[in-house]
């Protein structure tokens, strides 16, 4: 293709040397099952917190956010701040439950907290989650972009390709090469972003007041109106929280970073530093795509934003910075989602089963699941392509999906009456409603938008667990509910409260600017 020089080559060719030799360093440690699955419990807080950012900057956002911002504003910077709001939370009263049992998964504590149903629970939704939606979908948005690049690339040789380079380097060092990688590649990613941001904002010679005279109004603020068919004011308000208390918290995915931190204080302020690290795709990634709106009048698609703006306005070898911070996404993206539904399928359903089995014995298992599991998401990902809109479907399932189990564990938490049975009861229940919403969105009978129908969902399963227990009246033992009281008492420090507040207020000064 011509629009790639040789020193967009070098570049790329540096950011794949520099991942191998790291992965190459990991994997000689030959990792039991603590250090494949938890990094020996023994990362720091610059890594946590950098792993955190970069595994959720997946492909699909560095072209999804510029192509919403594109097509309806900036309103979908809202996921990016609500979720510095919600890893300020996580930081303060969830990180300390978290380590303070030293549980190795997240459902662990459900079971911990009610019994095994509710572990398995969890832990088979967020497999399925987990491949189908993170690893599948990255794996075809990644190659799908590659594609604009260089057309002559088969579409399942290119997604075979990003998996096997992944999944190997996954399965051979676990977590430590995914959060090392993580880290190096959120570096790649903010580097580029950020030199694509100021390229797109010297089309307006540094002048804001160029860009508000150029863009129209509501594409630069952040709140909607209730009738918004992108991102109403009600849903940011209800269904974002949700969304994001599941993602930043109970997903195996995202939380295996914290309970692979050293200490409570490292998890906590690696919460932190990916808090302020959301704040910053506003300025890289949105409002860059908002600008382009007068760029690329004429696009087809918002998808098409990224691109186009990368192969237009970036120099040589800028070219090829911005397109290894894409491939650093997709790679963060699928080695994340692979090393914590192997842990999960590995911890929560297999060794349970066999308690017996030794820990290196246990890596071995985890290297093959994991393995397989690419395997599966590989072979799922081009269907993608037949289906059009599937993905995005996918996406709103999502918000059908979590709003029930996001109920039951902060009912678990903060709730001493609630006893196992009725909790698997308004779980079983929510979910329930939420298939039949579901029906009756698909079939036109509602039209309420996801992000309300979640925090509707999650209403629901607070008002279901009430009764159920109600109704039941049945109480949890003493044990069970201590493995929630006596982690939670350690509580954060007094630096980890302080700088919560002052993301929280920094986080503010954003919102009320962009309102």
């Amino acid at each position: 293709m011509g629009t790639l020089h040789g020193w967009d080559y070098a570049v790329l060719a540096v950011y794949f040397a520099l991942v191998v030799v790291v992965c190459a360093r990991v994997a000689r440690r030959s990792p039991d099952a603590d250090e494949l699955f938890l990094a020996g419990r023994s990362l720091g807080a610059g890594v946590v917190g950098l792993s955190l950012f970069a595994s959720n900057i997946s492909s699909t956002t560095l072209i999804g956010l510029p192509g919403a911002a594109w097509s309806s504003g900036i309103a979908v910077a809202n996921y990016e701040w609500m979720a510095a709001l919600v890893l300020l939370f996580s930081a303060l009263f969830v990180v300390p439950v978290f380590l303070g049992n030293r549980i190795r998964t997240v459902p662990e504590l459900l079971e911990r907290r009610f019994d095994g149903r509710l572990r398995r629970y969890l832990s088979a939704v967020s497999v399925l989650l987990s491949i189908v939606l993170d690893t599948a979908g990255s794996l075809y948005a990644g190659a799908v972009v590659l594609k604009v690049f260089f057309p002559a690339l088969p579409l399942a040789g290119t997604i075979a390709a990003i998996a096997l380079f992944a999944g190997l380097y996954t399965a051979a060092g676990g977590l430590r090469a995914v959060v090392y990688t993580d880290a190096l590649q959120s570096i790649v990613l903010l580097a580029g972003s950020s030199v694509l941001a100021i390229v797109v904002f010297a089309q307006f010679d540094f002048s804001w007041e160029q860009v508000v005279a150029a863009v129209p109004a509501d594409h630069l603020s952040l709140v909607r109106p209730l009738d918004d068919p992108d991102l109403p004011w009600l849903g940011t308000l209800i269904g974002l929280p949700i969304l994001g208390f599941y993602y930043w918290t109970m997903n195996q995915y995202v939380s295996q970073r914290l309970l692979g931190a050293r200490s409570v204080e490292a998890a906590g302020r690696g919460a932190l530093l990916a808090a302020v690290l959301k704040l910053l795709p506003l300025f890289l990634m949105v409002l860059p795509g908002a600008m382009a709106v007068a760029l690329l009048p004429d696009l087809e698609r918002g998808d098409e934003v990224f691109a186009r703006l990368l192969l237009e306005y970036a120099p040589v070898g800028i070219a090829g910075l911005v397109l290894a911070g894409l491939l650093a996404a997709i790679m963060s993206s699928v080695d994340s989602a692979l090393n914590s539904a192997s842990t999960l399928i590995t911890l929560d359903f297999i060794q349970p089963r066999r308690p017996h089995l030794d820990a290196r014995l246990l890596a071995r298992i985890g290297r093959v699941t994991t393995l397989l599991l690419v395997t599966v998401a590989a072979t799922w990902a081009p269907m993608i392509d037949r289906f059009p809109g599937l993905f995005a479907y996918l996406q709103q399932t999502f918000a059908y999906v979590t709003p029930p189990l996001v109920a039951v564990f902060v009912l678990g938490l903060w709730w001493k009456r609630l006893a196992a049975g009725p909790a698997l009861r308004a779980l079983v229940t929510g979910h329930a409603v939420s298939a039949a919403w579901f029906v009756a969105t698909q079939a036109g009978l509602l039209a309420v938008h996801f992000t309300i129908v979640a925090g509707a969902l999650f209403a629901v399963t607070l008002l279901a667990a009430a009764l159920w227990q109600a109704a039941m009246r049945i109480r949890p033992s003493g044990a069970q509910l201590d493995t929630v009281d006596a982690a939670a008492r350690r509580g954060a420090s007094r630096g980890i409260r302080l700088g919560a507040a002052l993301v929280a207020a920094l986080t503010a000064v954003v919102v009320v600017v962009f309102w």
